[in-house]
Order: structure tokens, then sequence, then C-alpha cells
């Protein structure tokens, strides 16, 4: 994050007797609170419109204490991505303001005060109490779920007035979202999402020269969840969206994959390796597919085994009743 800025160190050191670091930068940032306990300092302008209250954000970020060069806590230094939704996930007051003021593709360092930072407290051991921090924070992108809230609690007439790319655009935040609650784990809500944004594609009939966008809308909607059924161990269903995805696009690679991971869970072996074969076909050196074919001959043989072991003992019993009518 921030490479250039990574360069030049934290904050600029320049021999002003008596001042701190901070106090430095201090006095050429920006006062965004109107009573200097949030500064701002842009280091790379952003585009679009600013942040919504509502909405999640996709940032990486840094902390620093004052007189360091490290980021105080492993916690607070985000190499990676990370999606967070304002007023739930951000337990720092003055990032919060901070990010509002912020457009997509934004890098900016920000010093938050002890009252919109940690407080009278701190957070021991790392952060002592009434402590000022500095944060980069680079905004790469973010989803205003106010507006797709809004939209989906119209009904299908209204949702009809709207031209079709504001369809769209709700159907991939509402997608967007629960790709976002699917990297948590939360699976079930994140079927929640996926569910709505396919209503919203199915209640859509658009003109023929456009019924291309939907459907390819439509196809990545299937293909989540199906792969979210099969988190949640209902592999029925898994496959039931699988094969939807597969009626608008029959040679995708993750649509056949889906279903035959379905079908290999419900035992359905033969069906499981007509799905992963033809995936195969697809992509010959795909290791996901190979290794699935590879535990369904595993699951294939050990099937097999019990079934002549099953087999062996119906003719034993039956050679052992003979024998005692014989007697």
């Amino acid at each position: 994050m921030g490479g250039s800025a990574r360069n030049r160190g934290v904050l600029e050191r320049d021999d002003a007797p008596g001042q701190s670091p901070y106090e430095r930068l201090s006095q050429r940032m920006l006062d965004i609170t109107g009573d200097r306990g949030v500064l701002k300092d842009v280091i790379r302008e952003g585009t679009g419109s600013l942040v919504t209250p509502d909405a999640s954000v996709l940032v990486k970020y840094s902390g620093y204490l004052e007189h360091m060069d490290k980021p105080f806590d492993s916690n607070c230094f985000r190499k990676t991505p990370r999606l967070m939704k304002l007023g739930e996930d951000i337990t720092l007051w003055g990032m919060e303001l901070g990010l509002l003021s912020m457009r997509k593709g934004e890098l900016a360092r920000f010093l938050f005060k002890p009252t919109y930072a940690y407080g009278t407290l701190g957070c021991p051991p790392l952060i002592p109490p009434n402590t000022t921090v500095l944060f980069e924070i680079e905004l790469l992108d973010f989803l205003d779920s106010a507006e797709s809230d809004e939209f989906c609690a119209l009904s299908a007439e209204q949702q009809h007035q709207f031209p079709l790319t504001k369809v769209l655009k709700v159907a991939t935040t509402e997608r967007e979202f629960g790709n976002y609650l699917f990297r948590q784990n939360r699976f079930y809500n994140a079927k929640v999402r996926y569910k709505r944004a396919l209503l919203l594609l199915r209640r859509r009939l658009a003109p023929p020269e456009e019924q291309h966008l939907v459907e390819a809308a439509k196809l990545l909607v299937l293909l989540n969840l199906s792969f979210v059924y099969l988190k949640l161990e209902r592999p029925t269903t898994a496959l039931h969206y699988g094969e939807q995805a597969l009626v608008i696009d029959q040679r995708n690679v993750k649509a056949l994959f889906r279903c035959g991971q379905a079908c290999l869970l419900l035992t359905e072996y033969e069906q499981a390796r007509d799905f992963l074969v033809r995936a195969q076909r697809e992509q010959p050196f795909n290791h996901d597919i190979n290794n699935e074919l590879r535990k369904l001959a595993s699951y294939y043989r050990d099937y097999m085994d019990r079934e002549k072991e099953m087999c062996h003992r119906m003719f034993a019993t039956c050679e052992n009743d003979s024998a005692v009518g014989e007697n």
C-alpha cells in the first residue's frame, strides 16, 4: 500500500527542534472534524463520489504510534484488502469518519486524537492511554448497501420502471455482499444475498438484444449458490443450481465441477464421473478437478468393496441355511 509514501518513511523527517514528527505533520493536514481530532493528508487522489454512510468498504491500512516507524499491532496492518461494513466492523470512530471523506482509489494518512482512537484507556499492552495514532488507509472500492436495500424493497412493478443497468448494478452489489459474507464463512447470510440477486434478475424482462447481459449476471449468481449450498451440506440444492448454470453455459467448468461435487456427496458416482470428466475435458490440467476424480475413484472402490463383502455375506448365509436344512 502506497509504495512511494512507504519509501519516504511514514513521517517526513526535518529538523524542527521541540516538535514531534506528528506535530510537524499535523501542521499541513486538513481538519475534517472541526476540532482537529481527525486530521487528513491525501497522498493519492481518488475518483468518483464519497463513501456513503451505509457502505461496505474494501480497504488496506496500517496503524502507527508516535515516534514509531513500524505498525503497532499486526492485526492493524492489512497488506491484503479487507471488506468492512461501516457502523459494524470498524471500531475506531476516527477511521469511520476518515473513510467517509474518501473516494475510490484514494490513499491518505490520518492522525486520530485519543478521543477518536483508543481514548483514555488505550489498548494495553500495545497502545498507552491518551495516545494519538497515525493511520495510512487506501480505499480500493466501496459497495453502497443502502441503494441496494432500497431497490430490493420495491415491488416488482416499481423495479420494472428502472433501466436494466440499475437492476444489474443492484444484483452485482448483492452478489458481492454475498461473496464478502462467504469469505467470512457466514454461508447462510451469503445464501440470502445470492438469492436476492437471483430474484432481481429473474424478475427482469429484458429485450432480446440485452438478454445476454441478464444471463451472464445470472450465471455468476447460480455458480455462487451452487457453491454455498455445498458449504451448507445440501448437495441436492447445490446440484439444482449447478444444473441451472449449465442451461446457460453447458461447458462452464465451475458449474460442471460443482455438479460433480454434489453428485459425489449424494453417492451418485456414475453421474459424478460424467460431470467431472466433462469438466476435465475443458481443463485437462485443472488440479482441483483431477483431485476430485481421484477422490471419486477411491470412493467408488470402497463402495464396490462393500458391495462385494455384502454379497459374500449373503451367499455365506444362504449356504449355511442350506446346510442346516440338509442336516
